[in-house]
């Protein structure tokens, strides 16, 4: 259990007032279907903190240098607006760059110009930076005031950065307030993004969040070896594993809302805009009856089958299921709109990000909707398992696409083929089979027999990564030691 730290408090400036208090008038467009919310901040992180200049401005058309021109101009546009929004805004913040735009909102980097003023537990690299002793004291002029004191720190100090997080008017209150509140009770968690401060004037609502180091996940998950996989992966059980505890589900977890720096090898939790309450607005599914109960409620659609054919016009009422994700990272519950999903979806998109590492594809799975998903999952666990699955949520599955087996194939050998050692005689290292056995325990279609994230953490290939990373500090030193709170339970 992670120890719950205080967060960062903002005094109660003329538009911070209504903190947490969200519009009432402002439109509502709730919509629980498949969406792509996630942040994309293929911006890679420069190590000084200030914006990188383009390469090869040069060779560039001018035609693609206006409609370049164009957008930062916009960017910029809309940078003025929102400093211009909030009184004060330009004294605690100085806005940099766009970093990312989703459906419900947009993102930038931004300094913190009054760091120093609040309480910032949150800051995990604060406690990286080593210790340096003060300035001496100047015999030359006793005139020098504590402010003039503070300004010479201030410049010396290195810049802070924080993500401001612009969301859309269009997003519903309701929505809004969830996520905020959602990340008010998450605060002090191991590996999940906190809320230092929100605030809202009118129907425009702000969020400040912590601005965290990390790599384009493309540029890395190539080279990761079985240990560094296994490292990444427990510090997003982590995560999952505090977000879990407070019977939350994130509903999005995929690469890019899971921002991991491979040098530190620290990796932080982001963007609920999806996430809800595990329980919330959910009605009873046959998957979570006993097996005689359910095979009872069961009968009258088995014996259907049995008899051929569908009915001309299906009386039936349309079931009606939070179908939240990203395509290509949804459980089959969430396919086949199970009305009582668990935080257990959250443990089948890791597993298919593990199968992404470890197989080279990224994305592994690359459905346009709900159907095609079906086929893709159907393909590897095959028509019999993917039947079986169907029924455990009240469904029919009939298919006789020729290419969808009865049996399926094995992750191993979707392993070999895809890292091209299929048919030379390779066969999988110890490690990898750790992991591939690890990533059966999370890919179950069934979701009672899939590993929760506190399972997960004492698994033998998580332990691996958790001694690797131990190693790895003690070889490094004392200026290392920090990098394993991160994988702390």
């Amino acid at each position: 259990m992670a120890t719950v730290m205080p967060t960062r408090r903002r005094r109660a400036d003329s538009f911070q007032t209504e903190s947490f208090r969200i519009h009432e008038d402002a439109p509502s467009t709730e919509d629980t279907e498949m969406n792509e919310s996630a942040l994309r901040d293929d911006d890679e992180v420069e190590q000084d903190g200030e914006p990188a200049e383009e390469d090869g401005e040069e060779s560039r058309s001018s035609e693609s240098s206006d409609e370049e021109a164009t957008d930062d101009s916009h960017i910029q546009q809309d940078m003025e607006k929102l400093q211009n929004c909030f009184d004060g805004f330009r004294n605690k913040y100085r806005l940099i760059k766009r970093i990312g735009e989703g459906t419900f909102s947009t993102v930038y980097k931004a300094e913190d110009l009054l760091y120093d003023r609040y309480d910032n537990s949150w800051d995990l690299e604060k406690e990286a930076e080593k210790w340096t002793p003060p300035p001496l004291k100047s015999f030359t002029s006793q005139s020098s005031t504590s402010l003039d004191y503070q300004s010479q720190s201030q410049r010396r100090r290195k810049p802070k950065y924080v993500a401001i997080k612009k969301i859309y008017v269009t997003s519903s209150p309701s929505r809004i307030f969830n996520e905020l509140d959602l990340l008010h009770d998450l605060r002090g968690c191991d590996s999940v993004c906190p809320l230092i401060t929100a605030f809202r004037w009118t129907d425009q609502v702000v969020a400040i969040l912590p601005y965290f180091r990390h790599s384009d996940f493309r540029d890395y998950f190539r080279k990761m070896t079985v240990p560094d996989i296994a490292i990444y992966l427990r510090s997003l059980f982590t995560a999952l594993a505090s977000v879990h505890s407070h019977n939350i589900i994130h509903r999005d977890i995929k690469p890019t809302n899971f921002l991991y720096d491979p040098t530190s090898r620290r990796g932080v939790l982001v963007d609920f805009g999806l996430a809800e309450r595990e329980g919330y607005d959910t009605k009873p599914c046959v998957c979570h009856d006993d097996p005689i109960a359910r095979k009872r409620k069961l009968r009258p659609l088995v014996s259907n089958k049995a008899k051929g054919g569908f009915p001309r016009e299906d009386t039936r009422p349309s079931r009606r299921a939070n179908r939240a994700g990203t395509r290509g990272f949804r459980a089959p519950e969430v396919l086949f709109k199970c009305t009582e999903q668990t935080t257990k979806i959250d443990i089948w998109s890791a597993g298919v990000i593990l199968l992404t590492i470890l197989s080279r594809r990224f994305p592994f799975f690359n459905s346009a909707d709900d159907i095609e998903a079906m086929i893709e999952i159907a393909t590897i666990f095959g028509r019999d398992r993917m039947q079986m699955a169907a029924l455990l949520h009240g469904c029919m599955l009939e298919t006789t696409i020729p290419t969808i087996y009865k049996s399926g194939f094995s992750f191993e050998g979707i392993i070999l083929w895809s890292t091209d050692r299929s048919g030379t005689g390779q066969k999988l290292s110890d490690d990898e089979k750790l992991a591939v056995e690890f990533l059966s325990r999370c890919m179950e279609l069934d979701p009672s027999k899939r590993l929760s994230a506190e399972q997960a953490l004492q698994h033998d290939f998580l332990r691996m990564g958790m001694d690797e990373s131990v190693e790895g500090a003690s070889d490094q030193g004392d200026d290392d030691d920090d990098e394993i709170n991160i994988l702390k339970v």
